[in-house]
């Protein structure tokens, strides 16, 4: 394995009843809150007056910012930052989803630079500080909870970018199983796929002696892929919820990928997709992350064998690495249909029209990918085998 250094200062704060601890937690940091969340169901579901109920026991004076979109847009990341210099907010607090939370950690390094946040996230400034916030999760999926990451859509130009900072990790992050009860059925699949395609860009790798990293990375598949089923047949399940977000966090908080680099592409390729067409990000990785795999099996053909046979349970007997890894692939795919995740990009009326575009969008940085390179005409192959 390679060199490392590990960091997460994020206080992860899990369980039934523990909304009770903002009102230890919040007041360390001032009396101004920002409060951000998306569409309304946290006021559907009861969720907001709660937060409200332990913001106000703690006499802080709260500001809002409603309607973070699915894939959070740079417009509203601008009124949240307009919102924090002109009132002097002390601390955000993000209730949600990662969209949400993305949204939230681009505002409070917005709040600190003097620029277009928009440089931050495309990288032609670097967050130097910060605004502190915390986080009430309400999606198990992004792991943006446990994280500095975040990614932003300007859709304006038609471009999504991730982008991450060490100012910007959440001060703690309280996760209630409870609270991701009314999550719909097919928002809860987004979820399940994109935990598990965070492990995939771990898992595929070109270090090596990573054998405690990678049966970690298989574990935690095989854990996702148990309990999914059972829990998309009982959405209020307790012990279903909190198995499902748990393994959404350990799976984007950098326990699994101490000692080397993942790959990424697929969440790049990803991204430029739902920046023209703006799908769910869950469904776009159930679509590309198979053709993705089938795409580069050749590159180290027995690190897909070795998943097969562990997590997907591939017979590899008689069979070449490839053989045994392209059943692999097969058997995800089979998985993610049934659980009722889409497979083509017709699911969501793409055809081949935009692809020209989006694959351009994808390499407006170059080359990219740690595990296998990949240039226009690979990103174009991978979206031809996803129509």
């Amino acid at each position: 394995m390679d060199n490392f250094t590990y960091y997460n200062p994020t206080k992860l704060i899990f369980g039934k009843g523990q909304l009770e601890q903002l009102k230890k937690e919040v007041p360390q940091y001032g009396k101004k809150v920002l409060l951000v969340y998306g569409g309304g169901s946290i006021k559907r579901n009861g969720l907001y007056d709660a937060v409200l109920k332990e913001l106000n026991e703690t006499d802080a004076e709260v500001f809002e910012l409603s309607g973070v979109e699915p894939n959070p847009r740079l417009s509203t990341v601008h009124k949240g930052v307009q919102i924090c210099k002109e009132e002097g907010i002390d601390f955000l607090l993000a209730v949600g989803g990662g969209s949400v939370i993305d949204c939230t950690k681009a505002i409070a390094a917005g709040a600190k630079y003097e620029g277009d946040v928009w440089d931050i996230v495309t990288k032609k400034a670097a967050a130097k500080e910060a605004l502190p916030f915390g986080t009430v999760l309400t999606l198990a999926a992004t792991g943006s909870e446990m994280n500095a990451g975040s990614v932003i859509t300007n859709w304006d130009t038609n471009e999504k970018y991730g982008w991450g900072s060490p100012v910007t990790f959440p001060k703690f992050s309280i996760l209630d199983p409870v609270n991701t009860f009314t999550v719909p059925k097919d928002q809860t699949i987004y979820g399940i796929v994109d935990m598990m395609s965070h492990v995939f860009e771990h898992y595929f790798h070109l270090a090596e002696n990573t054998e405690l990293q990678d049966r970690m990375c298989e574990s935690l598949l095989l854990t996702v892929m148990e309990t999914a089923p059972k829990l998309l047949e009982d959405l209020e399940n307790y012990d279903y919820r909190a198995t499902i977000l748990y393994c959404g966090t350990m799976a984007l908080n950098g326990m699994l990928s101490m000692g080397y680099r993942g790959d990424w592409a697929t969440h790049n390729i990803e991204h430029a997709v739902s920046a023209v067409h703006d799908i769910p990000h869950g469904g776009g990785l159930a679509i590309l992350f198979p053709n993705w795999m089938k795409h580069n099996l050749h590159v180290k053909p027995e690190r897909f064998k070795i998943l097969a046979v562990r997590v997907f349970g591939v017979d590899p007997e008689g069979k070449s690495d490839e053989e045994a890894g392209f059943e692999g692939i097969e058997r995800l795919r089979e998985f993610w249909n049934s659980i009722g995740a889409p497979s083509r990009l017709a699911d969501y009326d793409i055809d081949e029209s935009t692809i020209d575009e989006m694959a351009d969008k994808a390499m407006v940085n170059g080359e990219f990918g740690n595990f296998a390179k990949l240039n226009k005409e690979d990103v174009l192959e991978i979206y031809r085998r996803s129509l």
